[in-house]
Order: C-alpha cells, then structure tokens, then sequence
C-alpha cells in the first residue's frame, strides 16, 4: 500500500500519507470571554472546501451550517464571527499560533485529545465509503475494497482510520487496499472517484449524504466504518472559559430544538449526538 498525496497545487509531499504536525507553544494567557466581547468578534480557523459545513459561494464569501450555527451561538453576548479559510493540516498549529480562537468540524481522535480542548459533539462525524452508484453490488462492505484504490484526505480521521481498515483488509480477505491515494480536500477525491482514478473515498455520513444530494445517480455510499464519531469545536488547551461557553451553547441550542433545525436545513435530517466527549483506549 503506497500512499501518495494528490495536491491541489501539484505538490507531492509525505511519507506514507501521513504528516507529523509539531507541537505549537501554548498562550501564556487564555482567551476570555471578556476579551472577544471587546474585540466584538470570534475568530473561526476552517477549511473552506468542506461542504456544507463551511465552503466558498459563487461570489468567494465562507457559508454553510458552522457559519450559520456559531453566530447563533455568539447572539448572546453580542460577537460575530469572523471565519479564516486554512490549510487542515496545519491547523492545529496554526491555532497554537494565533491565527484564530477556534476550529470547528473536528472529529474526536485520541492525539487531538491530548493537544486541544474540546467542546462537546455538535454534528455526527463517523465515518462511511462513497463509491460510484455503478459499483453498489461489488463494494458493499469495507471488505470489498480489497486491491482497490482508496482515497483519503489529508489530516482527516479517514487518513488515520486506513491503516486500521488495511489490517481488516488483510485479515478478513488476504490482502489490503491496492494504493491509498492522499488529497488536500475531499472535492478533488470524489472528482478522482468519479473519473475512475480511485475506488472509494472516506468522509463523514453528512457531508456523504449531501454529495449523493448533490450529485443524484452517481454516488453510492458504504455505511458503517469504523466507529460512532461526532464532530466538536477545537480550543487551545488554555482557552476553558470559551470552551465551556461553547459547551453551554450547544446544550441550550439542543434543548429548544434550534441546533437539530439547522442541521436539518443544511443537512436534510436530524443527527444523533452523544452528550459527552468520546474516550480512546
């Protein structure tokens, strides 16, 4: 299994697909509430190519359900926010070095676990396959991508998740993926998929059933890969009066059904979140 990273710009890059981010030093002091009042704005890292939850409209401007759902969270104290289009990859420490306040679309895995704060889930994150609507009755498990080419995204819990799925691979069918093929964003995947380059993409279960939306007739999607996942906000390990407003937020937002209508606006249905912060052994 070779693992080549694919980039928009042309540039060939890693080992294995895969990309050790350094450790960025911590803030001497946290982010107060008090602070982003003043300020009056909350600065938001994303990558503006993962839709719907945060991506560029015809006139270049950042919308989807995170710009939507954050300035919902922010109307009480009064703060909009104001979103940044970054590199995934480099993210993290591109929020250890000030760029921003907070990440949003962040899947819980167990070494993010360890370098940023968390919010609670917001949005279901777990993980499934989009193959071509032609190769439903071939690929109907994650076993059927034997000697097939997969495609992952870089930085993306696909990425970390394929090594696992190798070794399903090689012990449910006798052999792994034939490639893993790395891109920088999920867009250049599924076009990869769609011209008959790779075989099956990983991304999360929305923003999959928003392609198959999108595109009716030329998708197909695999569920059930890998485990239950969601998606929560991403702080600087300093950073808890923030992250326990987001907290607060997202609970109330729940509570009186707001959170579960917007998903339902941009998603086309409600998502099933746990109440906690998922734990790895």
């Amino acid at each position: 299994m070779n693992g080549l990273r694919i980039s928009r710009r042309g540039v060939i890059a890693g080992i294995g697909g895969t990309v050790l981010l350094p450790r960025a030093p911590a803030f001497a002091q946290g982010v107060t509430l008090d602070k982003i009042k003043k300020a009056g704005e909350l600065r938001v890292g994303c990558e503006a190519a993962y839709v719907p939850f945060t991506y560029r409209d015809r006139s270049g401007s950042i919308v989807g359900f995170d710009v939507e759902i954050v300035a919902k969270y922010l109307e009480p104290i009064g703060v909009k926010p104001i979103f940044t289009d970054t590199q995934w990859s480099g993210v993290i420490p591109a929020l250890y070095a000030g760029r921003f306040d907070v990440v949003p679309t962040m899947s819980y895995t167990k070494e993010r676990l360890e370098r940023v704060r968390f919010s609670i889930p917001y949005a279901d994150a777990s993980q499934a396959l989009l193959i071509r609507a032609a190769d439903k009755d071939k690929v109907k498990v994650i076993g059927d991508m034997s000697g097939k080419i997969l495609a992952v995204k870089l930085g993306s819990p696909g990425e970390t998740l394929k090594n696992r799925l190798e070794t399903q691979l090689k012990t449910e069918r006798g052999s792994g993926f034939r490639d893993v093929k790395t891109y920088d964003d999920h867009p250049a995947a599924y076009l990869a998929l769609a011209q008959g380059s790779v075989d099956g993409v990983l991304n999360t279960v929305p923003t999959l059933s928003v392609v198959l939306r999108d595109k009716p007739g030329a998708f197909s999607i695999v569920y059930n890969i890998g485990q239950d996942n969601w998606h929560g906000y991403a702080f600087r390990k300093e950073d808890g009066e923030l992250a326990d407003f987001f907290d607060k937020r997202i609970s109330e937002m729940k509570a009186s059904d707001e959170l579960y209508k917007v998903q339902e606006k941009w998603f086309g249905f409600r998502m099933k979140l746990s109440d906690g912060i998922p734990t790895f052994s």
